[in-house]
C-alpha cells in the first residue's frame, strides 16, 4: 500500500431498510467518525439518495475533511446490484427501485470514486479484511435476519459470478413444496431458516393452542411476535420458544450442508440480528452439518459468528474501495 494511500481516508456507507449508516475509516479499518439517518425507503428513490447525500455531508463535516483526502467512497445495499456499473438493479429494502445508478449518481454529487456492492457481499470482504486476525483463502459469511444473505471468499478472491450477483444463497431451495417466499419461489432458505420464518412458525403454534409465554411478551398480539421476541422467551425458560429455535437451527443447518459441500470453506460467519441467538442457533446448525455434509469437508470448516457485528457492512464497503484503488 503506498504511503499516499495510507494516509487517505475511506467513506464507508450501508443502506439499510431502516437507517443509513456512514463512518469514514483509515486504510487500515480504524472507524474514526460515523453517521447515521433515517433510510426514508418508502419515500422513494429520490428521497433516500437525499438522506444518503446529507449524511456523507455530515459525516465528513464532523471529521473537519474535504473530498481531498479521501480515497474513495463505498456503498453497501441489499439486493441485485450491478458493480461493474455502479446500479441497483432491484432491492427488496428499497421499493420502486430498478436500474438505479447510485454508484454514478454519488459520485457526480461529491466528485469522488464511489463503488457499489451487494452490502451481504462487501460484509464478507469487510470481515475478511478487517475481522480477521489469521487470513483464510475460502469463506463464506452468512447475514441472517430478516432474511438470509451471503458473500464467498474463494481463493483469497471476493467471489462476484457472472453478472455481480452470487452469493444469493438465502434462495437455495431447502423444501420443494416449502413456504413462499418474498422472491416469488417456494421453499428458499430463508423461508425456513431466517428471523422472518421463526416468527411465523412461533405465531402459527400459538394460533393453534400451544402452551408457551412468547404470547405473553407481545400482551397477545401475536403480530408483534418477532425472532427477538422468541429468543427473550427461550432465554426466560420457555420451551416452545426453545424448540422454535432449535428447529431454526436444523433448518440453518440443512443450508450450510449445501454450502460447505459446494464451496469447502475454511471458515462460515454467521452474522446478523438472529446470529445473536449465539449456541441456541449454531449448536443445532452444525450437529445437521456434521451429520450430513461430507466429512473431510466437514471436518476442514469452522463455523462461528461473524466478527464485526453491526459494523460489518460499513467496513466491507471500505474494503471495497481499497480492492478497487489498487
Amino acid at each position: 500500500m503506498s504511503k499516499n494511500k495510507e494516509q487517505k481516508l475511506i467513506l464507508g456507507v450501508d443502506i439499510g431498510g431502516t437507517k443509513i449508516a456512514t463512518a469514514l475509516v483509515t486504510a487500515q479499518g480504524e472507524i474514526v467518525v460515523r453517521g447515521h439517518s433515517p433510510t426514508l425507503a418508502q419515500a422513494g428513490p429520490d428521497a433516500v439518495i437525499s438522506s444518503v447525500f446529507t449524511t456523507i455531508e455530515e459525516t465528513m463535516a464532523s471529521g473537519k475533511i474535504d473530498s481531498s483526502r479521501l480515497l474513495g467512497i463505498g456503498i453497501a445495499a441489499a439486493g441485485i446490484i450491478d458493480s461493474d456499473n455502479g446500479k441497483v438493479i432491484f432491492s427488496p429494502n428499497l421499493p420502486d427501485w430498478h436500474e438505479v445508478p447510485l454508484g454514478n449518481i454519488v459520485q457526480q454529487r461529491f466528485g469522488i470514486p464511489t463503488y457499489l456492492g451487494n452490502d451481504a457481499t462487501l460484509a464478507a470482504l469487510g470481515e475478511w479484511c478487517f475481522g480477521l486476525e489469521r487470513k483464510v483463502a475460502n469463506l463464506v459469511y452468512i447475514t441472517v435476519s430478516t432474511g438470509i444473505g451471503g458473500g464467498i471468499i474463494a481463493n483469497g478472491k471476493l467471489y462476484t459470478g457472472a453478472c455481480g450477483a452470487a452469493g444469493e444463497i438465502g434462495h437455495m431451495t431447502i423444501e420443494v413444496n416449502g413456504p413462499r417466499c418474498n422472491c416469488g419461489n417456494v421453499g428458499c432458505w430463508e423461508t425456513l431458516a431466517s428471523g422472518t420464518a421463526l416468527a411465523r412458525e412461533a405465531a402459527k403454534q400459538i394460533a393453534e393452542g400451544a402452551d408457551t409465554s412468547i404470547a405473553e411478551l407481545v400482551d397477545g398480539d401475536i403480530s408483534k411476535i418477532d425472532a427477538r421476541i422468541v429468543f427473550l422467551a427461550a432465554k426466560q425458560g420457555d420451551r416452545l420458544a426453545k424448540e422454535l429455535i432449535s428447529r431454526l437451527g436444523y433448518f440453518f443447518g440443512i443450508g450450510l450442508v449445501n454450502l460447505v459441500n459446494i464451496f469447502n470453506p475454511e471458515l462460515i460467519l454467521v452474522g446478523g440480528g438472529v446470529a445473536k441467538m449465539g449456541d441456541l442457533l449454531l449448536q443445532p446448525a452444525i450437529k445437521v452439518v456434521k451429520e450430513r455434509a461430507f466429512s473431510t469437508l466437514a471436518n476442514a470448516v469452522e463455523i462461528k459468528p461473524a466478527i464485526l457485528g453491526d459494523d460489518s457492512g460499513v467496513l466491507g464497503a471500505v474494503a471495497f474501495v481499497l480492492e478497487h484503488s489498487g
